[in-house]
Formats: structure tokens, sequence, C-alpha cells
């Protein structure tokens, strides 16, 4: 309260000036392509490899050869340097969406069911039903029989990629049971166990309720308005990495199984039949319900097209540098269900998801990243409209939300320095960058080389430069531009290449010897000669802004007084001279002041601030004079 002053005396006063806002978290990119498993559409939060792999797999089996989808390779090139990583999973060609159950039993009587929470035919342990139910028919021609709790199949992911469920023992004294989760590719005697939940209950009465401790929650992608959003159902959140339950019928519940004394009540005398049996179907005990791929290309010699259980089947993507127009990994890019609004909502595998995914990435108040990824997604050089316009939808979403940057591509391996020149003329915005060529990395997990887009390698650069400098210092040159990962370029670029490429907007990889691969350019796609055109300078703005429309939130809502203004200027000054003081920039003024908060303004509601700043440049073009002088000469001053 202040004093009041009225006859002479001392009187003091306190000006606190010593808030300290709040350090920017990590926020991480964001990654949408095709994954081997994992939920479709769902922005999943990773922050290792091992945990993306976990989550969303990482090999294909196919023949002889193991694959790789691109969306894996870029997210283990960001994750060297950590995470957050955002990844969303787009549906393949033929993939069922369809989630796999497991139905646990009693006998025949059916307890509750489990179901994976990620989609796809990946969680399928056979493609037989009636008779055909899991007979060695469908068993791959290496496995002799069903021996040794061996899973029939798992898909095209592999059994490493599918679990099972077992119950491993019961109490019905007690009326609990516990419940594994185990590895698909292990055996009766040499289990790997994923997880364990005991002590389980079906009393909804207890703390130890399946429901409570396992989870039945789902999400599904919804619209309105031509906006995905995710529509979550289920009451209790789940606590399991891979299973929901989705069915629990209301006879099977227990509720008041014990009684005050702890004892059994009269009602469950026959207390065994409500409680699962020991033990693990060998194949109904592993997750699937039929699923399988349809629209396999060149199947093995002998083989069926469709069938799961072969290990010559053969996958129907199109991998690293057989990416068409219509196909890329797996992805049918045919139909994009164009509408009127930016972010156009599909239908079910309608363009593989890939437009929907960054309709729901649209919302900035629910998901966070500064970088965006489109890893297999190719702009202009296929002459495809789907790739072009994911990529216009990209870039379009970048805009709208003003706090992410796009990397893409848009050339082939072959596609020529003038071709890529020409595809990134079609293009004119400061919120996107593109690279040239394409890249040869080490895939140490199929023990091969392979050619990847840029954009796959560029996602550790930017990373890696953040991890060392700032996200306002260049992501190119010696320091922080080389691809370590880099075996070579597709294309070892002349002066005459790279002149011609940054002319145009396009960021050359150079190689040099004796120093590796490198990225030597830092342009975005803005026509317009200006600061944003330069990649260090509108990642800056995008951090300021960020930082700033962050700690503003706070004073959304509290009295429009010259107190709320100091608090705004005690929250944004520290942290502007902070990013001065690491270099971004030269100089900078913040006003919110009578100046711009005029009494009209603070009627309307309103409180104004105005940024003044000169971000720092980066030297790009060092010009040396050598000076050639006859003998005697002084050298001038």
């Amino acid at each position: 309260m202040a004093e009041k002053i009225i006859s002479p005396g001392v009187f003091t006063n306190e000006i606190d000036q010593s808030f300290l806002p709040a350090t920017p978290g990590p926020v991480g990119a964001a990654i949408v392509g095709p994954t081997v498993k994992g939920p479709i559409g769902i922005p999943t939060v990773v922050n290792s490899y091992s945990e993306y792999i976990n989550t969303f797999g990482e090999l294909i089996e196919s023949g002889s050869d193991n694959y790789q989808f691109l969306t894996s390779h870029t997210a283990k090139e960001y994750l060297r340097q950590g995470g957050p990583l955002t990844v969303v999973r787009v549906g393949e060609i033929g993939g069922n969406a369809s989630k796999a159950t497991a139905v646990v039993t009693s006998g025949s009587t059916e307890i509750f069911t489990l179901e994976a929470l990620g989609d796809g035919p990946q969680f399928n342990n056979f493609v037989g039903t009636g008779s055909n139910f899991g007979t060695n028919s469908l068993l791959p021609s290496r496995i002799t029989s069903a021996t040794n709790d061996l899973l029939l199949s798992g898909s095209y992911g592999g059994r490493s990629n599918n679990f099972r469920w077992e119950v491993s023992s019961k109490n019905l004294s007690k009326g609990t049971f516990t419940l594994l989760l185990r590895q698909g590719n292990d055996t009766s005697t040499k289990k790997v166990i994923l997880e364990t939940h005991a002590n389980l209950s079906l009393d909804p009465d207890s703390t130890d309720y399946i429901l409570k401790r396992i989870g039945n929650q789902t999400n599904t992608v919804s619209a309105e308005d031509g906006v995905a959003f995710i529509q979550p159902s289920g009451e209790f959140p789940n606590q399991s990495a891979y299973v929901r339950v989705s069915n629990l019928p209301d006879s099977r519940k227990t509720p008041n199984y014990l009684d005050e004394n702890g004892d059994v009540t009269v009602a469950y005398a026959n207390s065994s039949s409500f409680f699962p049996q020991v033990g693990t179907g060998k194949y109904g005990g592993a997750f699937g319900t039929a699923l399988q791929i349809s629209g396999e290309e060149d199947p093995g010699s002998g083989q069926t097209a469709g069938s799961n259980g072969d290990e010559n089947q053969k996958h129907p993507f199109a991998f690293y540098d057989s990416i068409s127009a219509t196909n890329s990994q797996g992805v049918d890019l045919t139909d994009l269900n164009a509408g009127s609004s930016a972010y156009p909502v599909q239908t079910s595998g309608v363009g593989g998801g890939y437009r929907t995914a960054l309709s729901i990435l649209s919302n900035k108040d629910e998901y966070s990243f500064n970088l965006l990824f489109l890893p297999g997604i190719v702009d202009q050089a296929l002459g495809g409209v789907g790739h072009n316009a994911i990529i216009g939808d990209a870039i379009q979403l970048c805009e709208d939300r003003t706090d992410c940057f796009l990397v893409y591509d848009n050339s082939m391996p072959t596609t020529t320095v003038a071709n890529v020149k020409t595809n990134t003329e079609a293009r004119n915005s400061s919120y996107a960058a593109t690279y040239y060529p394409w890249v040869q990395i080490q895939d140490a997990t199929a023990g091969l080389n392979r050619f990847v887009p840029p954009s796959t390698v560029i996602a550790g650069v930017y990373h890696f430069n953040d991890v060392v400098g700032q996200p306002w210092f260049a992501p190119a040159g010696l320091n922080r531009g080389g691809i370590d990962s880099a075996v070579q370029a597709y294309r070892k670029l002349t002066q005459a290449n790279r002149d011609d490429l940054y002319e145009s907007n396009v960021n050359p990889i150079a190689t040099f010897p004796g120093q590796g691969v490198t990225v030597f350019g830092q342009k975005t796609t803005q026509k317009k000669a200006s600061a944003l055109d330069r990649v260090n300078v509108r990642r800056l703005l995008i951090n300021l802004k960020t930082f700033v429309a962050n700690s503003s939130r706070n004073l959304v809502f509290e009295q429009n007084t010259v107190t709320l203004r100091n608090q705004f200027i005690n929250t944004v000054q520290p942290y502007m001279e902070e990013v001065q003081a690491n270099q971004g920039l030269n100089a900078f003024r913040v006003v919110m002041d009578d100046s711009n908060n005029t009494p009209e303004t603070i009627d309307r509601n309103q409180l104004i601030g105005q940024i003044f700043i000169q971000p720092t440049r980066t030297a790009e073009f060092i010009v040396l004079d050598f000076v050639v002088q006859p003998t005697g000469a002084a050298f001038p001053e």
C-alpha cells in the first residue's frame, strides 16, 4: 500500500527490477512421414532415437533386404544431438489402418480385450481365419513349425515390432492377476518382457483396476471447418506404452470382490471364471485380426500378393531414388482431396495423410516446434501435383504459425543444376529453405550405404548448429555445417555450380578435399533481397517472437497500467540483451509507453509495444586484396 505524504518525513518505495524471465525450453523439430509402426496422424514426442525405435520402429524386412523409411533416417540425424522431436506418422499404400486386438479369455469367455496403440498390420500374428487360424501352412518357409511359442509373423515390420500378452499369475483370494507384455521375437524359453502389470484388478473401486493401471483412452482425427484436430475418448489415460483396454464387459467386472473381512464374497464363489487363465495363447495371445498388406509389387517367385507370412514377400514401397510422382515410400499421393481450406482434411487413406498431418500441426497452442521436415516429399522435380501441393501446404503452415521453418527437397539424385534452380524459383518464402544435391550416408542398421535427400541430413546440421551455437547462427560452413554422417555427395559441385545455385536461392552442399561434405549456403527461398532472405535472420525472428509471445501471455487480463508496461519491458529487455551478447543483434530498442499506448488505445483494451532490432549479418563473402609492391616501398599505415 502506498504511503500517504502529508507531514515532513522520509518515505520509501520498492521498485522490483529483478524479475527474471523464464529461459526458453527446448522446442525441437517436427517430422512428417511414414514409419514402420506407431499411431497414424497423432503427433508424438520422442527424446532419443531408441525411444523413436520403440514407438515407430526402424527396419522393414523385404525378401533378403532390409529398408528404412526416410523418416527414421531423418530422426536419427536430428536426435544425435538429443530431443525433443515431434513425429507424425502417415499411412502407406494398402496398409489397413485398423488397430490390432487380442482377446484375453477364460476358456471361451472373453474377460477383456487389449488393443494395440499403434495402427496397421505390423501387429499381425496370422493371416488365416477359421480352419486356417494359426496353422503351420501360414508360417514363413524358413520355419517348419510353430514351436517354442514363436509368433507366426509380424507383417512387414518383422516380429521384433510385434508384441504379445501373457497372464503369468493370478490370485483368486485377492482377485488380482499379473499381465505381461512381451517382445514379439522372443520365445517361451527366452522371454523379453516389455511391461509388467502386476496385481491388476477387475474391481472398478480398486486402485489397481485394470482400466486405471493400463488405460482405455484412444485418439481419433476429427475435423471442423476444414481443420483437423485430435479427439480423445476414454475415461482413463493410457499408462501402457503399447496397449489399451478397448473392451471390458460389465459382466466381467468384479465390484465388491472382497467383503469387510477381506474374504471373497458369495457372489464370486466361482471366482476362477471371472479371471483370465494363466498362460499365453500361442497364436491368439499375440496381436492381429487378419490384417494384411494388399497390392504388393513383385511378390517373390511362387508367392501370393497379400500374403503376410513369407520372407520372400516384396514391399510395395518406392524407397530412396525410386520415389515417384504417385508413390513416395508407399504413400499414395494421387488424390489430395483438394478443398477451399488452406488445410483440407482428407478421408481415410487419401493422399497418405500428409495434408491432414499438417492441418493437425497448425495448432501452435498445442504443438511446439521450430523446424519442419517432410523427407520423401520432393517439390516440383517429379511433376506430380501431390508433392507440390504438400510442400505448398507446409510453407503456408510455417507462414501462418510464424514460429517454425521448413527445410524441404526439390530434387532427385539426377536432377540437374538448371532444373533445381527452376524448381526453387517457383517458391517465394522466407520461411523455407532447400538444398542440393543428395547425400550418401551409412545405414548402419542394414549394413549398407544409401543416397538420401538433403533434408534428411540437414536436420542434423540445424540441430548441431543450435546446440554448439545459437538458432540465429548460420547452419553452414566448416564450423557448423559439416555433415559428419556423409560418405559422399551425389555430385561434387564446382564454384560455378555453387554460384548458379546460390543466385536462385538454392543452398549448395559442397565437397572440399580433406574437409568433407559441407553445407555452403544459408538462403531462404524469398526472392526479395532483404535481411530475411537469410536463414539465420529468419530463425532469429522466430526465436524472438516466440519468446516475447510466450512471455506476454502472462500479461493478458492484467490491469492496463504503467506497472504492466514496466513488467513487459523488464521481461523482454533482459532477453534481448542476452541475444545481443550472444551475437544475434547489433542493436535493439523496446518501446511501450504513452507514445504508443494512448488513452484511446487503453480504452480499446489494448496494450501495444514495439521492438526495433538490427540483426547481425553473417560474413558470407570474404574479399581479400593482395597488393604486390616493389622492393623498398613503404607499407601504408
